[in-house]
């Protein structure tokens, strides 16, 4: 949805929800749009319909909420409706989720117009829910806490973090004496000198592949 924002300012659309019903003639009036770049579009809007739930909260714009914070919400609420009834403080209870961005959450989804937007992009039939997870079996990294800073070389974050959890371990997004290992790949930043600071275990790309069993 962040794509729509040009859309908005093009004055195409007067909401995130009128990204759903735009039509192939209606875009080929935006300037520098053909037929092709217009059908393309449309297909990526529809496409977005069925993108993980996260995805959605994510692209809602919500002050404070990257990536990592609305995969975590996706993942304590696991529907649109659970997040929309959450107190502040069952926000905050969610790792990864601190007193700031719970307070941003909550004022997000207490604002009757941000409630009807919602209700239009169910509507209109995007996921309002996350799959059910089922619970990890012990791995090698069971009862492990990982935080990642900076970029690897040979994975993603997210492909990192799916490494992690898959051999039981956990990742959150900040650090602290609970935290076992820091990942630091190219430009960490203030994560890797409080670790440091911390006396945490610092693993760079190649002892953490290791530790993988990559």
């Amino acid at each position: 949805m962040r794509r729509a924002k040009r859309l908005i300012a093009d004055g195409l659309i007067a909401s995130y929800a009128d990204v759903y019903r735009l039509t192939q003639k209606r875009l080929e009036q935006v300037e520098r749009m053909g037929k092709k770049s217009a059908a393309n579009l449309l297909g990526e809007i529809e496409r977005s319909k069925t993108r993980d739930f996260w995805r959605l909260i994510y692209g809602l714009g919500i002050r404070h909420v990257g990536e990592r914070g609305a995969q975590a919400l996706a993942a304590a609420f696991g529907t649109m409706d659970a997040l929309l009834a959450a107190s502040e403080e069952q926000l905050q209870a969610v790792s990864d989720i601190g007193p700031v961005v719970a307070a941003a959450v909550h004022d997000y989804f207490a604002q009757p117009p941000n409630r009807t937007l919602i209700a239009e992009l169910n509507a209109i039939g995007l996921k309002m829910d996350a799959p059910i997870v089922a619970a990890a079996a012990p791995g090698p990294l069971s009862g492990k806490t990982f935080v990642l800073t900076g970029t690897l070389g040979t994975m993603s974050r997210e492909e990192a973090t799916e490494a992690i959890q898959a051999r039981g371990g956990k990742v959150t997004g900040s650090v602290s004496k609970k935290t076992n290992h820091v990942v630091a790949g190219a430009e960490a930043g203030s994560k890797l000198v409080k670790a440091e600071s911390l006396g945490i275990s610092v693993l760079d790309e190649t002892a953490f592949r290791n530790l993988l069993g990559l």
